[in-house]
Parts: C-alpha cells; structure tokens; sequence
C-alpha cells in the first residue's frame, strides 16, 4: 500500500530522461517513495541532446505519459539539462535520488556539487545502486 503525502510532507527529487523504462527505473522510483512526496525531473528532449548528444527514441510528451502513470510518482515537473544544483537551490527537496551510475561522465560534476549544496539546508543526497546489467542504452542497441 502507497502512503498517501500531504505537501508537508518530504520532497523526493529524481531525474529521469525515461526514454526506455526498465526494472532499474521502478526500483528507484520505488525506494525514492518510501521517503516522500517524489516529484521526477523529467529530462526534455534538448536537455538529453545537451549530454547525450543524441536524441531520445520517445518524444518528452509521450515520456510524460509513460512516467506519469507509474504508482511511484507523484509529480512531474520539466527538467531542460543537467540543472540539479540549480533546481535543487530552487525547489529546496529533502532528498534528492539517483543511481549510483553517475559518479562517472556528464553528470559526476552535478553530483559533486549536489552534495555540497544540499547540507545548507539539511537536504541528503541518495544513490541507489545501479541494477547490474540493465541499462537503456543496452536495451536501445538489442
């Protein structure tokens, strides 16, 4: 049974560019419900290009569908980039989740800010364990 949150309840941040849904997604979404109220910062079409330097397979608005339907999310707001210091400056989430897979690459600059940005006013960092051999770009190429 999913907990019912109130506004005053913790906020859950998770980006996602969600092109492909795969089991690993649902696990973290899953775990990042256990905290709060999740609210997915979800990627927009520019946004993927400016890091992936490659388009999603699903428009942002058939994305949206997808995701939005999923018992875990509460909310979905635009994410255009790799904006998480800045988002999370704006919005001031409690938590802010994501897979342990971005220690390396685009987003390990992001993460290292995150980190400190967030202690200012007591948000936490959460990484989730990547699920082992499950990603979108293996399930693009299959």
């Amino acid at each position: 049974m999913i907990k019912k949150f109130t506004k005053s309840d913790p906020t859950v941040f998770v980006p996602m560019s969600a092109d492909l849904i795969h089991h690993g997604h649902i696990n973290i979404l899953k775990k990042a419900k256990k905290l709060g109220r999740v609210i997915v910062g979800l990627m927009t079409d520019k946004g993927i290009f400016s890091y992936k330097k490659k388009l999603p397979l699903l428009k942002y608005s058939e994305r949206k569908i997808v995701v939005k339907s999923i018992k875990y999310v509460d909310e979905i707001i635009s994410l255009p980039g790799l904006k998480y210091v800045e988002y999370a400056k704006k919005y001031k989430f409690n938590f802010f989740v994501h897979g342990d897979d971005w220690k390396n690459g685009a987003q390990s600059d992001q993460r290292k800010k995150l980190h400190s940005t967030m202690k200012k006013w007591d948000g936490k960092v959460i990484e989730i364990a990547y699920t082992k051999g499950m990603s979108s770009s293996k399930l693009k190429k299959s």
